[in-house]
């Protein structure tokens, strides 16, 4: 069996010896702490709050000293507050949605935007993405940060990017065929569309595509998923890793040894917490994924939750790299759902369905795979009054909810509005969401 060639993009850090790495995030890591204590006034009374100051930090031993940071106090400092530097000084900012209708801001500096382009340099070179390669990226541009990290990484390694971003995919399909893309960048479910609409149009990946490698993450995804839009677009596929609040993609990435994701730990430090109590826990041990920010400047965060359940494994890859490896996200420890690369929480859905007086408050959320792509279906019921309608009425109402969550959630979802008490009753906490995808 020939061996597997390895591209590394800076192999002086990816490949340095775990002692030289770990001094060098003590310093970062200790500037990082400096710098929210100082410049960020929630970190101040944080930090203060647990007793704790930055001349506490003397080893990545006292790293566990300092608190927890959680999404609720982004929102708490809804929309700038958890900046360290002047509004001027931001040149990029970006934002998810949230649960209570404030989305959560993030800001990048000039230096903040290098960074960022190094690291999804990493990302693509890792898969072997090198200057000549045609990249089609087809994640979202705008505020979420899935199509700008990929676009900055093209340009970094000398790409040429097609910014095609989401939707109109017969089109697409006619793009990566008419302009040789030989990299497909995109959520894995919008993959799978691709290539059923590549079979639509009687290609032949293999004789119609150039297609060699493929970049798929923001939402979770199996093996045998991989296996199945491998196959169907003759490429190979990587999974990918970030998150808008540490610096949107470019967090973590496979190589071809497909042995987990490695993280660019030079610039976002890595634990594992007990999800209960908040303790750290050793590498190979199966918890909840924290981050801190080495290096951004404009939105540092110090040791962020990020509600991921996953492994950390600190053995050094055959490709070489000694950075950390996460496994992949098992799930998550909070009630959000993740369809289709978009952000969901059932308080949301609930939102929306109370603002309807002609619904009863008793609803299940149910999340599928069929095909391997998620299918987000609500179950609601009707009051009598609506009941006793009829059926035309019935349907109207459901296509109202339909419209009601898609501009909620930016994602289509199916809706089924039951009779009065068709939906069962629980005798202790309501099962609100039904989660059947087999992760």
């Amino acid at each position: 069996m020939a061996r597997k060639k390895y591209l590394i993009w800076n192999e002086e850090i990816e490949t340095m010896p775990r002692k030289e790495l770990q001094k060098l995030q003590l310093k970062r890591f200790q500037e990082t702490v400096e710098r929210v204590y100082n410049k960020v006034p929630f970190y101040k009374k944080l930090f203060k709050d647990a007793g704790v100051k930055p001349a506490d930090l003397k080893s990545m031993e006292d790293v566990a000293k300092f608190p927890l940071t959680v999404k609720q106090d982004l929102r708490n400092n809804y929309p700038f507050g958890p900046f360290a530097t002047p509004l001027e000084e931001v040149s990029q900012i970006h934002a998810t949605s949230g649960t209570t209708g404030k989305m959560t801001v993030t800001g990048y500096t000039d230096n903040d935007m290098k960074v960022w382009a190094e690291v999804m340099a990493r990302v693509y070179t890792a898969g072997g993405t090198k200057k000549g390669d045609v990249i089609h990226n087809a994640y979202g541009y705008g505020l979420f940060t899935g199509g700008l990290g990929f676009h900055l990484g093209a340009h970094e390694v000398g790409a040429t990017v097609v910014p095609v971003s989401g939707g109109l995919t017969k089109r697409q399909v006619t793009i990566m065929q008419d302009f040789g893309s030989t990299v497909l960048t995109c959520t894995p479910s919008y993959a799978l569309v691709l290539a059923e609409a590549v079979e639509e149009a009687g290609l032949d990946p293999k004789k119609d595509l150039k297609l060699r490698i493929g970049f798929f993450g923001a939402e979770p995804w199996t093996d045998k998923m991989r296996e199945e839009i491998g196959k169907r677009l003759d490429l190979e596929a990587f999974d990918i890793f970030g998150l808008a609040e540490i610096i949107g993609p470019g967090v973590s990435v496979e190589c071809p040894a497909h042995n987990g994701l490695h993280i660019a730990e030079d610039h976002f430090y890595p634990e594992i917490i007990d999800p209960e109590t908040g303790e750290p826990l050793p590498y190979g041990t199966p918890g909840e994924l924290v981050f801190t920010t080495l290096t951004k400047e404009a939105f540092p965060l110090m040791r962020y939750r990020t509600r991921d359940r996953t492994v950390l494994h600190a053995e050094k890859c055959e490709c070489g790299r000694t950075v950390v490896r996460m496994g992949k996200i098992m799930g998550r420890t909070d009630d959000m759902l993740i369809i289709r690369g978009v952000n969901v929480f059932p308080s949301q859905i609930e939102d929306v369905l109370l603002s309807f007086p002609e619904l009863s408050p008793h609803y299940i959320i149910y999340v599928d795979r069929p095909k391997d792509m998620d299918a987000l279906t609500v179950e609601v019921e009707a009051t009598e009054k609506l009941f006793n309608q009829g059926w035309d009425a019935l349907k109207e109402m459901e296509g109202k909810v339909k419209k009601g969550l898609a501009e909620a959630l930016y994602v289509s979802s199916n809706v089924n509005i039951k009779e009065p008490f068709g939906i069962q009753r629980s005798q202790g906490k309501a099962v609100r969401v039904v989660d059947r995808r087999e992760l």
